[in-house]
């Protein structure tokens, strides 16, 4: 089975298992992902997002499923939060609008009307948390949502899977692709 990650991995030129263990071996320990940590993502959707490598995977799933607007908006609305300039947050607030809230907008996310309606007079004074409430509702959405299908999928449940499953040589045929090994590191693993 052809794992969906491959954005978070290395490429690699052959399917030379003995290769793919140098690299393993060259790879810091801040760069490996521990299946503990893979674990904790299960707890709780602000573990998954507030994790680099969880956000990744979190986004390709909501890609594959043509929702990754809620993600997208919910990444903006935090670096809107670090803005320092004042002069910034008008602009970047009427980014944000247009692109996730205005119901023009090419990246809608799915608010209810006093939501919207709230957040669009809050835009006309932009402050760091005019867009706290529909940031709030949009995290809600994808807690009860999308965040228990990624869990139920294979974006999620590949860099799970016990230690050893489809980590062989003898898995190498000559096409294949790239996916984290079963403790989370970078390996070329045949399809």
């Amino acid at each position: 089975m052809k794992h969906r990650l491959g954005f978070l991995l290395q490429k690699s030129d052959s399917c030379d298992y003995s290769s793919s263990q140098g690299k393993k071996e060259k790879l810091s320990s801040s760069q490996r992902l521990s299946q503990e940590e893979v674990r904790k993502w299960a707890e709780s959707l602000e573990n998954l997002i507030h994790h680099d490598r969880g956000l990744a995977a979190f986004r390709a799933f909501l890609k594959s499923e043509y929702s990754e607007e809620n993600i997208e908006f919910w990444v903006s609305c935090e670096e809107y939060k670090k803005t320092k300039s004042p002069a910034k947050l008008s602009p970047k607030a009427r980014k944000i609008y247009d692109e996730f809230i205005s119901v023009q907008a090419t990246k809608e996310v799915n608010l209810d009307s006093c939501t919207r309606e709230k957040t669009s007079h809050n835009v006309l004074e932009p402050t760091l948390s005019c867009f706290d409430e529909a940031q709030r509702k949009i995290f809600t959405l994808m807690e009860k949502d999308s965040y228990r299908r990624f869990l139920k999928s294979p974006y999620y449940l590949d860099l799970v899977s016990p230690p050893g499953a489809g980590c062989r040589p003898e898995n190498c045929k000559r096409n294949h692709t790239h996916s984290l090994d079963c403790n989370s590191n970078i390996i070329s693993q045949c399809a």
